[in-house]
């Protein structure tokens, strides 16, 4: 099943339509509550627990959370943010079935518990957290207990993952149906530690009336090439790599090296002669060509069987960098447009756009990170999605936004958001083994923009495997084959 990722608005549509279907609302609150008092006594063991309740639904779970651990035998105390007798609907009927005490809740007593439910407030958290919850929060995350969030960490907002004055710093949190954008968006995604999904009896039917336009990236979204088993190796594309001067081929060859073990058939690294020397010192299985003018490109591609071409890790900053951009646009190729050879365009973003929109085949992929984003699209307001898809809408590129939550925008309007990233990625050259890894997937015949997810998926998980310190952007390439035969199972 592929993962949907619901706004808050589209989560509430989610619930209604539910109703309609013939879900009572009470069921699915219930629900809810039982999902996360599961998940506290699976992972906790008994203790006090303090149940913050918030003045709305997701304070309406609290209740049901605190009525079922206490069915359980836990001591439990319930604060309430706000009066009992403002809590209406759903929220009112569940805090009637507790039958403990409700105290208003204030920040001292937090400092008697090591473990806490925050139900304070939901996803659809639209205000900076202030006042009393502002102290609240502040004493959940002085305090140092284990925060079990209700839905989403209270003062993360759930459709863009921005902190809303302050969040909750949870080490669980517990969420229905469909992930929320929050979930997965830094900054929220740093406060929610642990994130599960639960069933709660909304059927997956309720997502044909809702316009779902962003996913968590997982492989179910795209299909990995796989060789015909009388498959040859130009069956499996020919991917080329722009390398940079002789002091900086690094980058280069790291991209080289991703393609290759992505699994293009042939590998190609191009530069002048003197880069091209360092390269034979270092690598065997990759292929070499001198080419030093774009004209030289042009005709270099005119061989359609070298349909993918990488360009930009420590390309160079400048004309002769930009000429060889135009110059490889202008070919069937589908290329993949990362640092240099996008930067070489921020003072005429335009002429590079224009060019995309004349290509005649073959797909465009930009991996730009957050400054160079900035550099060739300005300042562009909203969360990472949205600036993703203003890049694509504009460029019209597949635009790879990096980042520990990286974005994978079509000039469509689809995205995804890619949860596989981890901190041991933040080191030199991990993105130039990115841009090869697309351009190995594109060699073989994936569409930009699922060669852009998988890329970013694949990339994840490769530094995932390596599971210690220390890792190198070399070390990379060599442990993506043996995330590709888990995936090929």
């Amino acid at each position: 099943m592929v993962q949907d990722l619901l706004t808050p608005s589209q989560m509430a549509l989610a619930d209604s339509l539910a109703v309609e279907a013939g879900v009572p609302s009470l069921t699915l609150m219930e629900n809810a509550g039982q999902a996360v008092a599961y998940e506290v006594t699976q992972r906790f063991p008994i203790q006090p627990v303090l149940v913050l309740c918030g003045p709305g639904n997701n304070g309406g779970d609290g209740f049901v959370v605190a009525r079922l651990l206490e069915e359980r035998g836990w001591p439990v105390r319930v604060g309430l943010l706000g009066e009992i007798g403002d809590l209406k609907g759903d929220a009112a009927v569940m805090a009637r079935k507790w039958q403990g005490s409700v105290e208003t809740a204030h920040p001292d007593m937090c400092r008697d518990f090591g473990l806490i439910v925050d139900a304070l407030f939901g996803a659809g958290l639209t205000r900076d957290i202030d006042g009393e919850a502002r102290s609240l929060v502040e004493a959940m995350n002085a305090n140092g207990a284990d925060v079990v969030a209700v839905d989403i960490p209270t003062g993360v907002d759930g459709a863009t993952g921005e902190i809303r004055g302050i969040a909750v710093d949870a080490v669980l949190t517990v969420t229905f149906f469909r992930c929320k954008p929050g979930h997965l968006l830094y900054p929220g995604a740093g406060h929610c530690g642990e994130l599960l999904l639960a069933d709660i009896g909304i059927p997956d039917s309720v997502l044909d009336e809702i316009d779902v336009s962003l996913f968590e990236n997982e492989p179910k979204l795209w299909q990995l090439p796989r060789r015909a088993k009388d498959g040859h190796k130009f069956a499996a594309g020919h991917c080329v790599v722009v390398s940079g001067d002789e002091l900086h081929t690094g980058a280069a060859r790291l991209a080289a090296l991703g393609a290759a073990r992505a699994g293009a058939g042939l590998v190609t690294v191009t530069g002048d002669r003197a880069a091209l020397l360092v390269h034979a010192s270092h690598l065997t299985a990759i292929m070499l060509a001198e080419i030093t003018t774009a004209d030289a490109f042009a005709g270099f591609l005119a061989d359609k069987r070298k349909n993918a071409l990488v360009i930009g890790p420590a390309a160079g900053i400048g004309a002769a960098t930009r000429a060889n951009v135009l110059a490889v646009l202008a070919s069937d190729a589908s290329i993949v447009l990362d640092a240099d050879a996008l930067t070489s365009f921020a003072d005429e973003p335009d002429t590079l756009f224009f060019a995309i929109a004349e290509k005649r085949s073959g797909d465009v992929i930009m991996t730009p990170h957050d400054g160079e984003f900035e550099r060739l699209f300005g300042s562009v307001s909203g969360c990472k999605v949205r600036r993703a898809r203003e890049g694509a809408s504009r460029s019209g590129a597949t635009v790879l936004l990096k980042g520990a939550d990286t974005v994978i925008a079509h000039p469509g309007g689809k995205a995804v958001v890619n949860a596989t990233g981890t901190p041991l990625l933040a080191t030199a050259g991990a993105g130039d083994v990115l841009a090869g890894i697309i351009g190995g997937f594109l060699a073989q015949g994936m569409s930009g923009f699922d060669a852009a997810c998988a890329g970013a998926y694949i990339h994840g998980k490769a530094a995932r495997a390596f599971n210690r310190p220390g890792l190198l952007a070399s070390d990379l390439p060599g442990l993506v084959p043996d995330v590709l035969a888990e995936l090929m199972v």
